[in-house]
């Protein structure tokens, strides 16, 4: 009997001859159903699928109807249609109209179940989501880790790029532990926090009497990682003198504290990882052109975990059940933290997650949903009126005048307030003047949220902008 969808197996380890290329296969993934993570890979057949109650070998989802919407693709774009279903149908958190075509971008919600579109299904289908150690890896981290397992084995260095709190650090210890100095100290130094006048002292060690008040040795972070793993958080923000130094003790492996009149030998492996772009780095004439030929191959690059939408759902149940014994977790929680961008990635979500689940204690709620969340969680920290040119790609797909995160924003905030513009406005920190133009971009209507008249339907009634 196959394992039901929602089991996350430990993980075997991946060939590494395994890579996904050829012809992409658009389909859906059944990604939470019944207040449960999973990731069950649902094809698209001729163009479509038909999903409903049962459907697909998918445990019923009682709030959902026997056919309740079709989800077509025409090559470009994923289109949703409601079939008349008695519960409706949301696409990108919008509630849908019955029998009304709309374009899907990310996440359909029906019932209690949310299924998230895929240009190419391929990687889902081959590798799903697994457990390893306790980290929850879908497919583009296990090829991550199959990358830094195979570079542990035939090199000493490894670079890792990636935004912050993508998880550099987790594949950095996997990078150590697959290696051959496993059994040695994993040593993380964070170089942008050392200030540039300790940083040699403290890379490098000191002997007694190499500068005023030092009266002792000092063991420096690399001494302390001999015979394991140095890995260097923010490599770019090495002094170069430093840089200089460290080049030195990768090529020679000879390593000088200061102070000391010989050098001494010291065998480890170095990872480091950056958030920025070292090659400009070294046009600017801030980092050493030499240094990064020595460290920036072999490299592997992780992407941000809005392009990993697979792994929020286990990631979100993983924090609530470390956070809470009792709470559940609602649907519109995790349908809303797929639509945010999370510029913060991981450590974001965990955080803001965590947050969700005391204010839903606070407000005696047993059932952790989207309105739980922090204002303003999970959003790109910018202003909500700059242009929507200036919105990287691959935060607003594929229509930047329709930018999600920013419209879920102002949405949540006009509904707090009641329809209320002006103090949605001053919550914002925009002037109402900018939330007025917002407003009209989105055809939102604030009288929709004033109390007592939740279902109005916003386009038939007019704006109340002055409110």
């Amino acid at each position: 009997m196959p394992d039901h969808a929602s089991t996350l197996r430990e993980a075997e380890t991946p060939r590494t001859d395994e890579h996904l290329a050829g012809k992409r296969t658009p389909g859906v993934a059944l990604l939470f159903h019944g207040g449960t993570p999973c990731s069950q890979v649902i094809p698209i057949i001729d163009g479509e699928a038909v999903l409903g109650r049962g459907s697909h070998g998918m445990e019923p989802d009682q709030r959902m109807s026997r056919r309740h919407a079709r989800i077509q693709f025409d090559g470009r774009r994923f289109l949703v249609t409601d079939l008349g279903s008695h519960n409706g149908t949301a696409a990108d958190g919008r509630p849908m109209t019955a029998n009304l075509p709309t374009e899907a971008q990310r996440v359909v919600r029906m019932g209690d179940s949310l299924f998230g579109v895929f240009l190419d299904i391929t990687p889902l289908t081959e590798r799903g989501v697994i457990l390893r150690e306790g980290k929850i890896l879908g497919p583009a981290l296990q090829e991550v880790f199959a990358l830094a397992k195979q570079s542990s084995l035939f090199g000493d260095t490894l670079h890792i790029t990636g935004e912050s709190g993508a998880g550099k650090e987790m594949v950095a210890h996997a990078y150590h532990d697959s290696g051959p100095r496993h059994g040695g100290p994993f040593v993380a130094v964070n170089c942008a926090a050392i200030p540039q006048g300790v940083a040699e002292r403290l890379l490098f060690g000191a002997r007694r009497g190499a500068y005023s008040g030092a009266d002792a040795n000092a063991e420096g972070y690399i001494q302390a990682a001999a015979g394991g793993t140095l890995f260097l958080d923010e490599v770019g923000d090495l002094d170069l003198q430093v840089q200089a130094k460290l080049l030195r003790v990768i090529e020679t492996k000879e390593l000088l504290p200061l102070g000391a009149n010989r050098p001494h030998r010291v065998e480890l492996h170095i990872c480091s990882a950056t958030n920025k772009d070292l090659k400009t780095l070294v046009a600017q004439g801030r980092f050493r052109e030499d240094l990064y030929y020595r460290i920036a191959r072999p490299f592997v690059h992780i992407p941000p975990l809005r392009k990993r939408p697979e792994e929020i759902p286990w990631l979100i149940d993983a924090a609530v059940k470390r956070t809470s014994t009792s709470s559940i977790v609602h649907a519109s929680l995790v349908e809303m933290c797929i639509l945010r961008p999370w510029p913060g990635n991981i450590r974001e979500l965990l955080v803001e997650v965590r947050s969700a689940v005391q204010n839903a204690a606070i407000k005696c709620s047993a059932r952790i949903e989207s309105r739980h969340l922090p204002d303003g969680a999970g959003t790109v920290l910018r202003s909500l009126s700059s242009s929507p040119d200036a919105v990287p790609d691959d935060v607003t797909p594929p229509h930047k005048s329709f930018d999600s995160a920013e419209y879920l924003r102002i949405e949540q905030a006009l509904r707090a307030h009641q329809g209320n513009v002006a103090g949605t406005a001053r919550a914002l920190g925009l002037h109402r003047t900018q939330l007025r133009r917002l407003i009209e971009r989105y055809g939102l209507d604030p009288q929709r949220y004033a109390p007592g008249t939740e279902d109005l339907d916003g386009p038939n009634h007019k704006l109340d902008l002055d409110k």
